[in-house]
């Protein structure tokens, strides 16, 4: 029974797991996708630089740099199953039939960093807010972004292995409690056919000694 119940909670942490390494996989795409924006911000950064644009130019620039900066802070409010993806909480995994937890670092896309984008313009060269220093943010943002994928994929390796170890130890267990609770078929089945031997002999014996009363009857008549 113990065994029994040990296996049903593997079930459940073995769920758990999986969840979560789903949730780190959601996260990672849509980061992705952010960096491919960063990447596009940090061009038309330094397109916004070229002396021969004027005016006009960079300002089509910054219209898809601010457009671009929007779509990242629109990724920020995504949640998974009610769960924000990105709001900077760390998580707990339950990892084995005991309840034990690893720790999940969580992804912050408000955070500082990220944030600066948002005063951030490439329609000037000069000023508080200009290409220069756009583009001096959306670097460091890029570095953050790398920070926060490598996170990302050092969870997910680590609760896959946590999943592999599950695997591993439910089928164990199930052997352990096989031999424990199942029949063995091989015992079992020799044990089957040495009583219906034993059944088979004794009623041809049993036959025999019928028969033999009635044989001395005949000799007499």
């Amino acid at each position: 029974m113990k065994l029994t119940a040990q296996m049903a909670r593997i079930d459940g942490a073995t769920n758990n797991v999986g969840n979560a390494i789903s949730f780190n996989q959601t996260q990672d795409g849509y980061l992705q996708k952010i960096g491919d924006a960063l990447n596009r911000m940090s061009e038309l950064a330094v397109l916004a630089q070229d002396i021969t644009k004027s005016t006009g130019d960079r300002a089509l620039y910054d219209q898809e740099f601010q457009t671009l900066d929007r779509y990242i802070s629109d990724v920020a409010t995504k949640d998974f199953n009610g769960v924000s993806l990105f709001n900077g909480n760390s998580l707990s995994v339950t990892v084995d039939s005991e309840a034990n937890l690893y720790q999940m670092s969580g992804v912050d896309l408000g955070n500082a960093t990220y944030a600066a984008l948002t005063a951030d313009s490439i329609a000037t060269l000069s000023g508080p807010a200009n290409a220069t220093q756009s583009l001096s943010d959306v670097k460091s943002a890029i570095n953050q972004l790398a920070a926060d994928r490598a996170s990302l994929g050092a969870h997910i390796e680590t609760l896959t292995m946590y999943s592999d170890q599950l695997g591993t130890l439910k089928n164990n267990l199930s052997s352990a409690n096989s031999r424990i609770m199942d029949v063995d078929v091989a015992q079992e089945s020799t044990q089957y056919a040495k009583y219906s031997i034993l059944v088979q002999t004794g009623t041809a014996m049993l036959s025999q000694a019928n028969a033999l009363p009635q044989s001395a009857l005949k000799l007499l008549q």
